[in-house]
């Protein structure tokens, strides 16, 4: 049996034409003190806002989901598209399927699970709910806007 939890770094889905970043992430607190980092990795209780008057040269944005009941990163692609972050929104770590519709509407748009998820099933959860409540950063309508547009 072949152990696919190899590392963070072995994307599985991504959502975007450009290249993927090829280099390594450094911490946000190293982020701020480095003049030329474009990769940094955000760990739970690190403050993604902290990131912002640096979104100009990030190229990639790690967020750690060390287990899968610790959802703090989603608040942070939030924060981090709604300010207009545009580079690769990478979630790594622990993630399972049931999340990642969640997460790509957060503002994901790459994804490292720690080991391989199902293609198909995958696929099923990126598709799911049409019909949204609740805007967010993939331009879908929310149902009221879809109402009364």
């Amino acid at each position: 049996m072949t152990d696919f939890g190899t590392s963070p770094d072995e994307v599985q889905f991504r959502f975007r034409d450009d290249e993927p970043a090829d280099h390594g992430t450094v911490t946000v607190d190293a982020c701020c003190d480095q003049t030329n980092a474009t990769a940094v990795r955000i760990e739970p209780g690190d403050d993604a806002r902290t990131l912002l008057p640096f979104l100009d040269r990030l190229a990639l944005v790690e967020v750690n989901f060390p287990s899968f009941g610790d959802g703090r990163g989603y608040s942070s692609a939030r924060i981090l598209r709604e300010a207009g972050f545009t580079g690769e929104l990478r979630a790594v770590g622990d993630l399972g399927i049931d999340q990642l519709s969640h997460m790509r509407r957060c503002g994901f748009d790459a994804f490292a699970p720690d080991k391989l998820l199902d293609e198909e099933d995958a696929a099923r959860a990126f598709a799911t709910w049409d019909n949204v409540y609740q805007s967010t950063t993939d331009d879908r309508k929310t149902i009221q806007e879809l109402r009364h547009g």
